[in-house]
């Protein structure tokens, strides 16, 4: 599971210079017009700090190679004294964004340490450092960057009001919109990835920027949930399983069952979510919003009431559909709630938030396959399956029981994944 979970950290950070110059694109330079007006505005060049240290053995692995955590201090200091410059007083590192290390130096190098600050925020600002390294007449060789991020605190610990930074013509005025362009991409990540779950709402925004980061969080939830080991098995009929698991204040249930159908056509059968319909009655309507890219698609959903007489339910779901990462590895099919301008909740409809659900999907011997769906219910969610979980309904296994055989009636057509350029 960790392997898996570090291959989705790894397509976040493959990703990151796209969005980077995707916000780029889109942005305008009015912000740094508005801070070459303001004359109490400190000019960049003030903050730039130069320094040189000489790699010494103490310094060094076995191998004569620069330990990683001595050039991260190094580099530490010299931000911090670029942030100094800037505010006058002494700041606090509060994080360390994208630390790339470009390459290896060794003993008897000297490394040359820039820093400057990119540009203040309010209550923040973003230093940028690089680290390079020469030795004798040798050329300076890039071996590290980093973007860190200081704050100054008043005497009760609160963040104080920055000054302005005037960035310089051309290259600090990049410097300068990149740097708003990554304060956008840590707050979509705290907001997404690091927060806790009682700190976020159910559904989050989904906008092209974040939509990477909404992907890893959907597809890793479902990962951490399928990981747990303290199910419990509540009741089984029909060759169809139904788990619970009370933890925190929090239930999530499982149902599982397995069919007769290689693993890759039933992935490809259930990711499509306007096909759902022909075996889930809960699935009254399915429509496409948009296709994000070859894994993402955004659904509107709508639901039938779970109390007579009452609104119909409608849910905007991010399906995020990952293939195994390795032989050993499941397939999933990743849901979660999201936001869209365009589809605001209307009068007619009562909004409902999936948190976290999904299908792990198994191959298993003689072309069996294993079928996990997964649900940490939500207030949307749970009347559906509240009754089954207390023993006074089996609706879920015949939902389940139809979807086997869904399954397998389709087993030998043609199933596609629901993208306009599959």
């Amino acid at each position: 599971m960790e392997y898996s979970i570090a291959a989705e950290r790894r397509r976040m950070r493959l990703i990151h210079a796209e969005i980077i110059n995707d916000l780029l694109s889109s942005c305008c330079s009015q912000t740094v017009s508005e801070c070459l007006d303001y004359q109490d505005a400190v000019p960049a060049e003030r903050t730039r700090v130069e320094s040189v240290e000489l790699v010494l053995p103490p310094h060094a692995n076995h191998q004569v190679s620069t330990f990683g955590g001595q050039i991260m201090a190094w580099m530490e200091n010299v931000a911090t004294i670029s942030a100094s410059r800037l505010c006058n007083a002494h700041p606090t590192l509060r994080s360390i964004d994208m630390f790339h290390f470009r390459g290896p130096s060794h003993i008897g190098d000297r490394l040359v340490l820039k820093a400057i600050v990119n540009s203040a925020f309010k209550k923040s600002m973003e230093v940028g450092v690089c680290a390079e390294a020469y030795q004798g007449g040798e050329p300076l060789r890039h071996i590290n960057t980093a973007f860190m991020t200081f704050e100054v605190l008043d005497n009760d610990r609160k963040p104080c009001t920055l000054p302005r930074i005037r960035p310089e013509p051309v290259d600090g005025k990049r410097r300068f919109q990149e740097a708003i362009a990554r304060k956008k991409i840590r707050l979509d990540r705290k907001y997404i990835i690091s927060c806790k779950q009682s700190e976020v709402p159910l559904s989050v925004p989904w906008d092209p920027s974040n939509q990477m980061y909404l992907s890893y969080n959907n597809v890793s939830a479902l990962k951490m949930l399928a990981a747990r080991t303290n199910w419990v098995l509540t009741s089984e009929k029909n060759k169809v399983s139904l788990y619970t698991l009370e933890e925190n204040q929090m239930l999530c249930f499982k149902v599982e069952t397995h069919v007769a159908v290689a693993a890759e056509q039933v992935f490809l059968l259930l990711s499509d979510l306007r096909r759902r319909k022909a075996w889930d009655h809960h699935y009254q309507e399915c429509e496409v919003i948009t296709d994000s890219n070859e894994d993402d698609t955004i659904y509107r959903v709508v639901t039938p009431s779970v109390t007579k007489g009452g609104k119909v339910q409608d849910f905007i779901l991010l399906a995020s559909r990952r293939r195994p990462c390795d032989s050993g590895e499941p397939y999933l099919i990743a849901l979660r709630s999201v936001t869209l301008p365009a589809y605001p909740p209307t009068q007619d409809y009562n909004r409902g938030e999936v948190l976290c659900a999904g299908f792990s999907i198994w191959e298993e011997e003689n072309s069996f396959t294993k079928i996990s769906y997964y649900n940490q219910a939500t207030p949307g969610v749970l009347p559906y399956i509240s009754t089954d979980i207390a023993g006074l309904s089996s609706s879920f296994y015949c939902t389940f029981a139809s979807c086997s055989a869904f399954l397998e009636q389709n087993k030998d057509s043609l199933a596609c994944l629901p993208t306009s350029t599959l």
